[in-house]
């Protein structure tokens, strides 16, 4: 009889939902954090990262109005300029491997190719109102859909290059953004506490409604199964939502006063999140229900966003003007 392996094993605990236990974890490597300053001639206000195809890392450089690349064999950083009046949020790796960035300064969505490094902007619909872009993901079709915090949530067609956008319910705050591995998009709302689904067909979006009140949901992220993950800015929880069930659970984060700003899942379905209250990124085993944290060496880390690639864990430190990751592999 072969054995099970570890994603079998997770197919097989979606079908019993969340209020049963969690597929035993692979044994956890030890964590181990490697940090760089920025080598770069003026502060960047780096803000969110997201792996590059080519071994480095792409960061939003939100002060200087650059998208930035590290290379960690090197420690070398180079800056690509956005346009006048950049300030770039978000940044994520398409299907087309070039870097796709929200920049709320220029209101547009903006593509870096790569490795040609042609900047290219795709403005939000004429007379649309400062939308404050935050983060971005792609959908099934290939389409990418993205938020703004001062109440618009868009779509971005990418083979005809489209942009639309629709008012977001309740206002402001949309905020985290993601797609699961069905394609479907998932985005919550900071200032709202709740999470929504949207219609890819219409655009429109649903509501869900966490348990917990005025949570102040910043970032989600979807694991291997569709349940997408909640790092709630107001309570200190990480939390958890299974559309197939309308279950949810939460944890609070250790500490005195967590302040749960960024969530990612990682290949083999650990949630990484950073705490600006204990100044760490944390491991949460969902098989164990235990958070293990690594704790900066600089005061103020500030991580407010996490992405990684196998093995690795990318953190940008926008209190420090460094880029951190944690080796997982063993």
């Amino acid at each position: 009889m072969q054995p099970l392996t570890r994603r079998a094993a997770l197919r097989a605990c979606a079908a019993a939902g969340l209020a049963t236990s969690w597929p035993a974890t692979l044994h956890a490597a030890p964590l181990r954090l490697q940090s760089w300053p920025l080598a770069t001639p003026r502060p960047t206000g780096i803000h969110d990262v997201a792996p590059a195809p080519d071994g480095g890392v792409w960061y939003t450089a939100q002060r200087s109005g650059h998208l930035g690349w590290f290379d960690p064999a090197t420690g070398r950083s180079e800056l690509i300029a956005l346009g006048a009046g950049s300030a770039p949020h978000g940044v994520i790796q398409g299907p087309d491997k070039a870097a796709w960035i929200t920049d709320g300064g220029q209101g547009a969505i903006v593509r870096v190719g790569w490795p040609d490094r042609e900047v290219r902007r795709f403005p939000l619909p004429e007379g649309t109102p400062y939308a404050n872009l935050n983060t971005c993901a792609f959908d099934g079709d290939g389409d990418l859909w993205f938020t703004g915090q001062s109440g618009v949530v868009g779509k971005l067609a990418r083979k005809s290059g489209h942009v639309s956008v629709k008012p977001s319910p309740r206002g402001r705050g949309p905020y985290g953004i993601c797609a699961t591995p069905a394609g479907e998009v998932w985005w919550c709302s900071l200032a709202g506490s709740f999470i929504a689904r949207i219609d890819r067909k219409t655009g429109e979006s649903t509501v869900v409604e966490p348990p917990t009140k005025d949570q102040g949901a910043r970032r989600v992220w979807s694991d291997s199964r569709g349940h997408i993950w909640v790092s709630e800015w107001m309570s200190g929880n990480l939390s958890v939502h299974d559309p197939a069930k309308n279950a949810w659970r939460s944890w609070k984060l250790p500490g005195a006063s967590p302040r749960t700003y960024a969530v990612y899942v990682d290949e083999r379905d650990q949630v990484w999140v950073s705490d600006f209250g204990g100044n760490a990124v944390l491991r949460f085993d969902p098989a164990t229900e235990k958070f293990e944290p690594t704790v900066f060496p600089r005061e103020a880390a500030n991580v407010r966003q996490i992405l990684g690639r196998p093995g690795e864990v990318w953190l940008p430190e926008s209190g420090t003007e460094h880029i951190s990751v944690i080796r997982t592999a063993a």
